[in-house]
């Protein structure tokens, strides 16, 4: 360990995206800090790689090493490290608590950095979308909030949480506008899934590694900032309005997740999503949860509203049901929107596990809970590839997407490609719009 008064030896615990932000903000100028290394969880493909001397700045000119989370133990014994800080997000409480008995036992201190010391400030009013899982509906929820604010006559940035899987000097701020801009950022499916449902319904989305830059253009060409978070992680620019979703058919994960039940906790607004495909008893117990946790909340009620494009070609017939990637990877769901919709049209699901590419069938290996439908992963060429060879392996007539990501103009594929989308929508009294709009308006920058 480095004795008292000298500089501190730090290494953060990542995933590609809250990790480089808090080193951005807390540890990329102090010169009493020296971080070590970052490494790399949840996210494969992102390790054994560097944070580039760009984006690192003067104090690191080889810029910083990301290593795999299992390395850990050694990294902390041969770089003599005073501190682990833990970075990143959707993972269960004894989890974070495990790496923290690992980085203990090497001697260090471990440590969460909170909102107080990560978020940054716009100079434009801040509505921000959050949930407690992944896979709560965030993207829709945030897509209907920009229409709504569109429609008052306010133009919208909308700021994803980061997804950094690719080369990381070209990702340092990005402003989306066009699926041609997706394929000039080389966007990964995941990143695709995300970005492209704001973009259809005409929203520009800002995202990239240095959010200060990113803060700071999107505050020049809009009036509010929407930020549309990211797992279960809080905003990385303070709210003005924080709406955060909870799942019922995921009832209890919203006390057993890290940063969700933090998440809860700072809520202004929640929304119990999904309540048309969740039994009544878990949305009523998930509002005696919300009332005990966060007794200051507004609680709505929302819906997750499905159509499949093309029902015709999907009724009585053999479909593959593709579906969102971390919805069903770490977000733990057997299955989504894709799987409901192509039931509802009473297709017959073809299950894609006997028919798997190698390295798809490793992944569906790896989570167990994953029922007969497919994960849309794509973080790489190679998995793009493995998810396309899949999907023509696997003998069905039509193949039913519930990712956001078009996959039909993405893959060429030899079948019929029907995508469910979905949509939100409110549920009861209040509703979630009326309830923003107050809150907005209560603002002395709210016109």
């Amino acid at each position: 360990m480095s004795p008292p008064g000298s500089v501190k030896r730090v290494i953060i615990l990542g995933a590609a995206g809250r990790d480089f932000h808090n080193y951005n903000v807390v540890y990329r100028d102090d010169p009493q800090v020296v971080v070590t290394a970052f490494t790399a969880a949840q996210i494969p493909g992102i390790a054994n790689r560097r944070y580039p001397p760009s984006l690192a700045g003067k104090c690191y000119p080889a810029g910083i090493p990301i290593v795999p989370e299992s390395e850990l133990e050694a990294l902390c014994r041969n770089g003599q490290v005073d501190e682990v800080v833990f970075a990143y997000s959707d993972v269960p409480h004894a989890e974070v608590m495990h790496l923290a008995s690992r980085a203990l036992a090497c001697g260090a201190d471990y440590t969460l950095l909170g909102p107080q010391r990560t978020m940054l400030r716009a100079r434009v009013p801040v509505v921000a979308v959050s949930a407690v899982r992944t896979g709560c509906g965030k993207t829709q929820t945030a897509r209907y909030l920009s229409q709504r604010l569109r429609a008052a006559g306010l133009t919208c940035a909308v700021l994803r949480h980061p997804m950094p899987y690719g080369e990381l000097e070209g990702a340092r701020v990005q402003r989306l506008a066009s699926r041609d801009d997706l394929a000039r950022a080389h966007c990964t499916i995941e990143e695709r899934e995300e970005y492209e449902p704001h973009i259809d319904a005409g929203n520009v989305v800002y995202a990239g590694i240095d959010y200060v830059g990113i803060v700071r253009l999107a505050e020049r060409e809009a009036q509010l900032i929407l930020w549309d978070g990211g797992n279960n992680d809080f905003p990385f620019v303070r709210p003005d309005v924080h709406v955060v979703l909870v799942d019922p058919l995921r009832s209890g994960d919203e006390t057993t997740y890290h940063p969700g039940e933090a998440v809860l906790r700072m809520a202004d607004i929640v929304v119990i999503a999904k309540t048309n495909a969740a039994q009544p008893r878990d949305v009523e117990r998930l509002a005696q949860v919300v009332s005990v946790m966060n007794r200051g909340a507004a609680l709505v009620h929302g819906a997750s509203v499905v159509k499949l494009d093309a029902p015709a070609l999907v009724h009585g017939r053999r479909a593959l049901v593709v579906e969102d990637g971390p919805t069903l990877t770490h977000g733990g769901m057997s299955h989504g929107a894709g799987y409901a919709a192509a039931l509802a049209a009473h297709a017959e699901i073809v299950d894609p596990h006997p028919y798997a590419a190698p390295a798809m069938a490793a992944t569906l290996v790896q989570y167990p809970h994953i029922g007969p439908v497919l994960p849309a992963l794509g973080y790489s060429a190679s998995e793009v590839a493995a998810l396309r060879e899949t999907i023509v392996r696997t003998p069905a007539e039509v193949v039913v997407t519930g990712t956001p990501v078009d996959l039909g103009a993405l893959l060429d594929l030899d079948r019929p490609v029907v995508r469910a989308r979905y949509d939100y929508a409110d549920a009861g009294s209040p509703d979630l719009w009326t309830l923003v709009d107050q809150r907005l308006r209560r603002l002395t920058a709210w016109p």
